[in-house]
């Protein structure tokens, strides 16, 4: 399947960075059974960014669960040498992978890689690039994901700018690529990031920073209707 036959209009994606990994398959029905249907799933090398996060092992163990459910595995891939993970990440469950315009030299030839191991592909950027440079060498891309923080740290704050450079993105990609915003989501920055051209909205602290996941994803999505 592709990204335009998952997508049911904008979408709130929890980020399971930020779930509470001592309860982590609760967390995730919670969310699913409140109308979830993608869950965006951060992999961090060391490298890339300085910590080290969750990779395949847990992707393999969550991936029936969601499934099971209907949802969704958007894999974000914060790491130095993509490619060399796409194997692992299709073999765990990965629907899709999305990988930094700054760790490739060739962003579509690498999209044509990923989808050899039945993935779905995205381009993410940091917030110094440029969207026009991303836009560009986003040929063979499902989704382009602008970054509202450093990557690497769950509960930043967003980046104001970052509406400016959302909406210089929607302008410049053909209308079936999705544009994805990443860091600092919650209450008062969903709005504003979709209005400015994100469909896809990743939340982590905003959800799973409190004692009701679910309500917290209804109170989302429900603004961005």
């Amino acid at each position: 399947m592709a990204w335009n036959d998952w997508v049911r209009g904008p979408e709130v994606e929890p980020s399971l960075y930020a779930a509470d990994f001592a309860a982590l398959g609760a967390d995730i029905v919670t969310v699913l059974d409140a109308g979830a249907r993608i869950l965006h799933f951060d992999t961090g090398d060391g490298h890339f960014v300085e910590p080290v996060t969750i990779g395949p092992i847990v992707l393999q163990a969550i991936a029936p669960l969601v499934h099971d459910r209907d949802g969704i595995l958007d894999c974000h891939l914060m790491v130095d040498d993509p490619e060399h993970h796409f194997e692992q990440f299709a073999k765990a469950g990965a629907d899709s992978v999305t990988f930094h315009y700054e760790a490739t030299d060739d962003p579509p030839a690498l999209a044509a890689r990923a989808r050899k191991h039945g993935l779905r592909a995205g381009l993410a950027f940091n917030p110094t690039t440029q969207p026009s440079d991303v836009a560009a060498r986003a040929e063979g891309f499902d989704l382009v994901l602008c970054m509202s923080i450093w990557p690497g740290y769950s509960g930043q704050t967003f980046m104001p700018e970052a509406l400016g450079r959302l909406g210089k993105l929607r302008a410049l990609l053909p209308d079936d690529v999705r544009v994805q915003v990443d860091g600092g989501i919650g209450a008062e920055t969903i709005g504003p990031a979709h209005e400015a051209g994100a469909d896809l909205l990743v939340a982590g602290s905003a959800l799973f920073d409190g004692r009701d996941p679910g309500a917290a994803y209804g109170r989302l999505a429900e603004a961005i209707r």
